[in-house]
């Protein structure tokens, strides 16, 4: 029994209108370019944290601007239920018309935007603020656009035509790296680095200009119009939703046995192994761009694929597959990443082992997000922020009370200045500066000796391989994102739809996954080790796994006009 009324109703062999396809076109175009506004941010986290954060060392700033990016995903829940109510009460149409506009209007803004040099403190505010609406748009545009096309669909084809809703993530990813990938290779990196970055985000108001024409062309969901003739719009969605445990508890499980790791899935496969090539192994930017745009020109068809696939044999098989892949995967796939991207650094990992050895009392936490270069003075500190800032990875002994901090390189000792270091102001002063300096030079030469690369050499680059990892990477994602709308829109009934699927998408994917680059790279830093960060998406993964297969029931024969759902025992009767 799947817990869901069936229904008889079966148009799976019948082709795709023109109309269907027309609608499925206008739903998805309109967000690909949101997730393309959306992505440019994280695309250009490095470069971003230089211009906005510039009052911070460089793995603060980095870390920040990756907080800053997330910002944007905390805030997605509360755009859930604010634009998810609306789309309940008023309609799914003009709910994500107005997301549009905010989320385009934010991104243009943020193109002309002066940076930290020119006006201050003020620049990485403002920036954060116009973060934070982007993400409440983007917590009303998805459960509306999932909605309007799952409520178009016909029974047996819904996996299907909302896979085409899931590609537009990774389309407008996609997008947002041709478009900075043509902007580096016309100006240069030097003048990208200055000035060339905004003009990805400054043309986004002709992408805004022709998503609002897209969506006023655009009718009214039927199930909503249904359901509005006959008087049945709810009043009040959220009390509806959240008032009564029999629909909050299917909120928490779609929340925990489905989506978290969804999310932590996603962001790692499209996200976080972009960062990767680029800040741990030192692969150039612009390489790395087009090696991951292969992959997602390649992957994206199955979202479509496995869409289509789970019409046939179920949501959950395919959702919970990709969860498990990815689990027992990820570290052999990150470290064979790391040996074609850059083999030296590999090897260099293997044959010259570094050991930070300190009393555990002396050192802090270098993961925080906003802490200052000042705020680690400690030798213990100094080590392992220059470790860190060198994308060296390290492991840790922990020395008695009063051990002096050394540094080993391959069992050869690197001795580390004794004593705090000293600040003035926002400065340390000159001669804790030029004992900072001396270190630096002392430890950078070492690294050297022993083999550690400053970057990844060009020439040594396995660009196959590191496409065949990242189209890996990218297939898991379209296991657990492709069937993921279908099966989120069969879990609630139309009245409530549109709030109650949106929460537990945005709170799994702003908050689980959306953080999932932030924690990743700051269990890195406190930890050492370039792999500790995929710790993170794995336990959730693990955990919804778990959760999913014991609690979550099958979805792809629900009818989604049925008046209730199985929740409401108490309501069965037509």
């Amino acid at each position: 029994m799947s817990g869901f009324a069936d229904t008889t109703q079966d148009d799976s062999s019948s082709p795709m209108t023109s109309e269907e396809r027309k609608l499925i076109f206008a739903s998805s175009l309109g967000t690909v370019f949101e997730w393309y506004d959306f992505y440019l941010y994280g695309s250009l986290a490095a470069i971003i944290a230089k211009q906005f954060f510039a009052g911070l060392d460089p793995t603060s700033a980095f870390i920040f601007a990756l907080l800053a990016f997330a910002a944007g995903f905390i805030v997605r829940p509360f755009g859930a239920l604010f634009f998810g109510r609306l789309g309940d009460m008023i309609g799914r149409k003009y709910t994500f018309l107005v997301t549009i506009l905010i989320m385009g209007a934010s991104t243009f803004i943020v193109g002309v935007l002066p940076s930290y040099a020119s006006i201050g403190v003020a620049a990485p505010v403002i920036l954060i603020i116009l973060r934070l609406l982007q993400g409440l748009a983007l917590g009303g545009e998805y459960g509306g656009a999932a909605t309007y096309v799952a409520e178009h669909s016909p029974q047996g084809k819904r996996g299907a035509y909302t896979a085409w809703i899931q590609t537009t993530a990774t389309l407008g990813l996609f997008m947002s790296l041709i478009v900075i990938l043509t902007m580096r290779t016309v100006v240069g990196e030097a003048a990208f680095e200055d000035w060339g970055w905004r003009v990805p985000f400054v043309l986004s108001i002709v992408l805004l200009g022709i998503s609002v024409w897209i969506r006023l062309s655009m009718q009214e969901s039927p199930a909503f119009l249904k359901m509005q003739a006959e008087g049945k719009i709810s009043k009040a969605p959220l009390s509806e939703c959240f008032g009564e445990w029999k629909n909050l508890r299917i909120i928490v499980l779609a929340l925990f046995g489905v989506v978290a790791g969804q999310a932590v899935v996603w962001y790692t496969g499209q996200f976080y192994a972009l960062f990767f090539l680029t800040s741990v192994l030192k692969v150039e930017p612009s390489t790395a761009n087009v090696l991951v745009a292969i992959a997602l020109l390649i992957g994206t068809p199955f979202f479509v694929i496995f869409g289509t696939v789970s019409d046939r044999i179920g949501r959950k098989p395919i959702i919970m597959a990709g969860l498990l892949l990815a689990v027992v995967t990820y570290f052999p796939l990150f470290k064979a990443l790391t040996q074609a991207a850059n083999p030296d650094l590999a090897r260099a990992q293997a044959s010259a082992q570094i050991v930070v050895k300190a009393d555990p009392a002396t050192c802090s936490f270098q993961g925080s997000p906003i802490a200052r270069e000042i705020d680690f003075t400690s030798a213990c500190d100094l080590a392992k922020r220059a470790l860190a800032q060198s994308s060296a990875s390290y492991s840790n002994e922990a020395l008695p009370a009063g051990g002096e901090t050394v540094i080993l390189i391959a069992d050869k000792p690197v001795a580390v200045p004794t004593g705090q270091l000293v600040a003035e102001g926002n400065r340390f002063t000159p001669e804790s500066a030029q004992s900072i300096s001396a270190f630096r030079k002392e430890l950078a030469a070492a690294m050297t000796a022993a083999g550690y690369p400053d970057r990844a050499d060009p020439a040594k680059i396995n660009k196959l391989e590191i496409v065949l990892i990242l189209l890996v990477l990218v297939i898991y994602v379209t296991m657990v994102y492709g069937p993921i709308a279908a099966m989120l829109v069969e879990m609630f009934p139309t009245r409530i739809r549109y709030t109650s699927m949106s929460l537990p998408y945005h709170v799994g994917n702003g908050w689980f996954g959306g953080l999932m680059p932030t924690i990743a790279f700051a269990m890195v830093a406190q930890n050492g080790n370039i792999y500790h960060g995929l710790w993170y998406p794995i336990a959730i993964a693990g955990i919804t796994f778990v959760i999913g297969m014991v609690f979550v029931r099958e979805t792809k024969d629900v009818d989604i006009y049925a008046k209730f759902l199985y929740w409401h025992p108490n309501r069965l009767r037509k």
